[in-house]
């Protein structure tokens, strides 16, 4: 409590600046003890920081140890055929080369699992890694550089993506990227724009682009960033703002179509949209139109031929 002969001025009977701040804040925002209520929170700051920074760290680590430990089980146990939640299938492996390189080039869903497991198929099957371009803001996220990295992610530019072709390794991009996660839904429009960078840089490094597209990846997970408000919010500061719902153990399918060939003559407008033809063409074939949930739900437990 303020003594009666104490002011927030200069002088013998001022109090603390501090204490003064706070009974002022009291005045202006109506609540008393205010002061107790910030000893509080400041005590479990104290409390729980040093446990979150201790405990972060072995939580990320622990994670990739165990991502390992499932990679050397699938590989010399053969025990996770598929990967387990979605029954996840590949078709057409035999269209990624054995060696040499390669674009994929793929459809984005609202969070992209398909690709996760994509990446660990090429390894075990190929014995392959996979590169992969993604959007400058997930670089952005606290602690995500460890985990990029594993992934081989990269951010560009163009002339970096030529680099890593011209030393004959895979490199996957996904022209639509965030905007076609957040904009695109059960209808699986491609949500390319104009962008044909991708088709420039197979044709500087003279390789063959390989579409692809996973059946069902829109019923795994949704995005509501069609909504006026948060592709408003999208447009505005470029940031996924929109709230996303599923992990539903639907069926997942991944189609590679066949490679198309570098052509010198052949123009990055034209290559781009021949590209989107391709995986419009996957799309058409493979994907029920509007997507369903409960029908990919089915699709979970139906059998098929025996593949990748």
């Amino acid at each position: 409590m303020i003594g009666k002969n104490q002011t927030c001025g200069t002088g013998q009977d001022s109090m603390p600046y501090m204490t003064c701040l706070v009974h002022i804040l009291e005045g202006w925002f109506g609540v008393e003890q205010l002061e107790d209520y910030l000893n509080f929170a400041n005590y479990l700051l104290w409390v729980f920081t040093p446990l979150i920074l201790l405990i972060l760290p072995y939580f990320t680590i622990f994670l990739l140890y165990l991502t390992i430990i499932f990679l050397h089980i699938y590989k010399r146990k053969n025990v996770l055929r598929e990967a387990v939640w979605h029954g996840y299938e590949v078709h057409g492996m035999e269209k990624i080369p054995e060696e040499g390189p390669a674009l994929i080039i793929f459809y984005h869903g609202a969070i992209p699992i398909d690709f996760y497991y994509f990446m660990a198929k090429i390894f075990i099957h190929k014995g392959r890694t996979c590169r992969v371009v993604a959007d400058h803001f997930v670089f952005k996220i606290p602690g995500f550089s460890l985990l990029l990295d594993v992934f081989c992610a990269l951010h560009g530019p163009r002339e970096k993506c030529v680099e890593i072709l011209r030393s004959g390794h895979l490199l996957a991009i996904s022209p639509g990227g965030v905007r076609e996660a957040l904009l695109s839904d059960e209808t699986y429009n491609i949500v390319w724009g104009n962008r044909k960078g991708f088709a420039q840089v197979a044709i500087d490094a003279k390789v063959p682009i390989i579409p692809m597209f996973t059946q069902n990846i829109r019923e795994g997970f949704r995005s509501l960033g069609g909504t006026r408000l948060f592709r408003w919010l999208y447009e505005k500061f470029r940031y996924p703002f929109a709230p996303m719902y599923g992990g539903f153990p639907v069926k997942l399918r991944t189609y590679l179509g066949d490679p198309i060939p570098y052509d010198p003559k052949i123009t990055a407008e034209e290559l781009a949209e021949k590209t989107k033809d391709a995986v419009q063409a996957l799309i058409d074939k493979h994907q029920r139109i509007p997507g369903n949930i409960m029908s990919a739900l089915l699709e979970r437990f139906h059998k098929k031929q025996k593949i990748n």
